[in-house]
């Protein structure tokens, strides 16, 4: 039996080209179906886990998938604002704590995600370099983030508009980089964390200019009589927030009024839970959406989607087999002279059904080595593909 796996290996390695595409085509085949069980594994995990660590998100009223995957992964699709006053309610109930979420905006490089400090004690965040945010304009960014392109305290970042056409005159935010978080594995890595109120900056809701009462040059005044000056849009805006100028930032209007894409709700007990729930059953501007319960409605359908491609995979491997099988055969009648030689030294047809099982074995050998090998180089890169293709 060796002998015969040795002429074998020695006629593999004699029609290379042909032993090489009838492996890389099997190893497709059973390489496909078992990569994309594992990624959908992977997929389900991190899933699951980022929403049971976050049970209960409050949003404006719309699209329950949009507001989760913004809050949870910070996607691009921005569900309907909030007013921030919907933070202060949920504290003031005495049921759960709350961590208001504003992620619109984003820099060259990643998400801008505005939020309290709060939200690092939460995801369990720490800093690496640096130090955490403590001034209006200041940021920190994910381990990941920072390491893609090498990002360090003493750097800046530059937000960027919603979109090249917006007409309402916000301006970019020049943001310090003030420290860089430990990475761990979640999409807390790849973002960009700003104070709730540097993101309403972002947002056009605040400024800062020259102080009014200084100005000497009446270009810059649209009104000037009594105790009232007004001035004209010639008046220097600040871009970047500096202990020179941050005294001159402000903001117009009700606070209560600004906008979050989510708040973060963490009951007490699960009687709060059930409390709180009953309070936006019937509410006309805000939903309360238990966050599990919506990724299992997103894995249902990923599912779906899978038992159609295991299907397909199926027809065509069934059509693979064939064809191989049909590989063998007409093998063997081109090699039919090999065969009669065989015959003609003395080998029986047993040897004969022995070389050709050899074969069968060693490309299943082979096969099998290459699935192993690309199986295991999937799963230490499982985790970033299932973010960058999935999730993201």
């Amino acid at each position: 039996m060796i002998d015969s796996f040795y002429l074998a290996w020695r006629y593999l390695r004699y029609h290379r080209l042909r032993t090489l595409l009838l492996v890389a085509s099997l190893s497709l085949i059973g390489f496909v179906p078992a990569a994309l069980n594992q990624l959908l594994d992977e997929s389900q995990r991190q899933l699951m886990a980022r929403a049971d660590s976050t049970p209960l998100i409050i949003g404006a009223r719309g699209s329950r998938m949009d507001l989760v995957m913004n809050a949870l992964y910070f996607s691009n699709d921005f569900p309907t604002p909030l007013a921030a006053g919907t933070t202060g309610r949920v504290m003031d109930s005495g049921l759960a704590d709350a961590i208001p979420l504003h992620v619109r905006f984003k820099t060259r490089l990643a998400p801008i995600v505005g939020t309290t400090l709060d939200y690092f004690d939460f995801r369990g965040l720490a800093i690496r370099d640096g130090r955490q945010l403590g001034m209006l304009g200041e940021c920190v960014v994910g381990g990941a983030l920072a390491e893609k392109y090498n990002l360090k305290p003493g750097d800046h970042l530059i937000s960027a508009p919603q979109d090249l056409f917006d007409m309402a005159g916000v301006y970019p935010l020049r943001m310090s980089v003030v420290g860089v978080l430990e990475k761990n594995g979640s999409p807390d890595d790849e973002v960009t964390f700003v104070d709730i109120q540097t993101a309403w900056v972002i947002d056009g809701l605040g400024h800062g200019h020259q102080d009014i009462e200084a100005i000497k040059d009446n270009a810059l005044l649209l009104e000037s009589r009594d105790n009232t000056r007004r001035a004209s849009q010639k008046l220097d805006y600040y871009n970047e927030i500096t202990e020179q100028n941050i005294d001159s930032f402000h903001f117009h209007g009700d606070p209560d009024t600004f906008p979050l894409t989510a708040v973060i709700v963490l009951p007490h007990n699960e009687k709060s839970a059930a409390l709180l729930k009953g309070r936006y059953l019937t509410a006309d501007n805000a939903q309360l959406i238990a966050t599990p319960e919506v990724i299992h409605e997103l894995l249902e359908n990923i599912f779906r989607i899978k038992r159609l491609m295991d299907a397909i995979i199926l027809v065509v491997a069934v059509a693979m087999g064939l064809s191989v099988i049909l590989i063998f055969l007409l093998s063997l009648r081109l090699r039919a002279r090999e065969i009669e030689t065989v015959f003609n030294l003395g080998g029986s047809r047993s040897m004969v059904a022995q070389l050709i099982m050899a074969e069968i074995v060693l490309i299943v050998l082979l096969t099998t080595a290459v699935c192993v090998l690309l199986l295991g180089w999937l799963d230490s890169q499982s985790s970033d593909w299932v973010r960058y293709l999935l999730i993201q």
